[in-house]
């Protein structure tokens, strides 16, 4: 039960071990592909030269996290906004999980109270602490009570709705498919 994206299998074994990679790959996973958003934790820690830190990208100078950010290749698609972030979120695992990522999700008491504490992340709104869920409690198993049911619809077995669903190339597709899908419904939606 892990991620597995067509990424360097470095960055994906990063994935595997590192929480903070993990939940940095989940801040940066809009507007770019999410081979994108889940291989620039590697990068950033490539760009370092070591693993990453909350307590240290928390105090980071922002100018020069951002220059961190925007090194070609960018490591998102908007690196300033996306580096502030990134920063933001860091200084919440610092301020209420002792700098620590997985104490956001390691003693949750059931799967409301896991989308409450990823919701109160800078950025998390309702679909993206709702596919975070799913990713914990399908790949990486974080399965408080009721989990499913807090990640909504991306917590549905069989599902490829999200990043939490991709376990191979086919599965990619899926996920793709589906966003597609939803995209265009939208657009029909919007033009009435």
């Amino acid at each position: 039960m892990t991620l597995v994206l067509p990424i360097d299998p470095e960055a994906n074994r990063l994935l595997e071990r590192s929480p903070l990679a993990l939940l940095v790959g989940m801040v940066l996973d809009q507007q770019v592909s999410m081979e994108k958003a889940f291989s620039s934790p590697y990068v950033l820690v490539q760009r370092l030269g070591h693993d990453l830190d909350a307590a240290e990208l928390a105090g980071y100078d922002p100018e020069a996290l951002i220059a961190l950010f925007a090194q070609p290749p960018a490591l998102h698609r908007f690196p300033k906004a996306m580096a502030a972030r990134v920063q933001e979120v860091c200084q919440v695992l610092v301020n209420r999980y002792d700098g620590d990522a997985a104490l956001l999700w390691s003693d949750v008491a059931d799967g409301p109270e896991l989308l409450r504490r990823v919701s109160e992340l800078p950025g998390f709104g309702k679909q993206k602490a709702q596919i975070f869920v799913a990713l914990l409690g399908k790949r990486f198993g974080v399965t408080p009570q009721d989990w499913r049911e807090a990640a909504g619809g991306y917590g549905d077995p069989g599902a490829y709705r999200s990043v939490a669903d991709v376990t191979d190339a086919d599965s990619l597709r899926q996920v793709r498919e589906f966003k597609q899908q939803m995209k265009a419904a939208a657009k029909a939606k919007a033009a009435g």
